[in-house]
C-alpha cells in the first residue's frame, strides 16, 4: 500500500465501495473499467462525481474503485460515500463541506426482507370472510 493515498468504504443498500484516492489527473476507475464505461446513465457518473465538485478536487486525485453488491444505483451511492469518507481522511477541512452536503451519512434505506406466510414484505393473501 502506497504512503500517499487515502482509502474510504462506502455504503448504501446492498453495495459496498472501497475507494483509494490517489494524487493524479482525475481519472475514475471502477472494478477495471473506466466510469463512464461502467455506468450507463449520466445520473450515476454525476452521483459519483459530486463529493470532488463540492471539494474542488475534480483534477486532483485519481480514483481506483472496487464495488461489489446490488444494483448500479445503490453502487453510485456507495462510491459516493467512500469518495467522501476518503477525502476527509485525505484533508479534515473536506469534513465541513462534505458533512453539510450530506456525503457522509450512510443512507440506511434497505428492502425489507419477506416474512412467512405472506406473499412479500407487506402484502398479505386475500381476506376471505366466507
Amino acid at each position: 500500500m502506497a504512503v500517499d493515498q487515502a482509502i474510504g468504504t462506502g455504503r448504501r443498500k446492498t453495495a459496498v465501495a472501497r475507494v483509494y484516492l490517489r494524487p493524479g489527473s482525475g481519472k475514475i476507475t471502477i472494478n477495471g473499467r473506466d466510469a463512464a464505461d461502467y455506468f450507463e446513465t449520466k445520473t450515476h457518473l454525476y452521483v459519483v462525481s459530486q463529493p470532488l465538485a463540492v471539494t474542488d478536487a475534480v483534477t486532483k486525485y485519481d480514483l481506483l474503485v472496487t464495488v461489489t453488491g446490488g444494483g448500479k444505483s445503490g453502487q453510485a451511492g456507495a462510491i459516493r460515500h467512500g469518495i467522501a469518507r476518503a477525502l476527509v481522511r485525505e484533508d479534515e477541512h473536506n469534513l465541513r463541506p462534505l458533512r453539510a452536503n450530506g456525503f457522509l451519512t450512510r443512507d440506511p434505506r434497505m428492502v425489507e426482507r419477506k416474512k412467512y406466510g405472506q406473499p412479500g414484505a407487506r402484502k398479505k393473501f386475500q381476506f376471505s370472510k366466507r
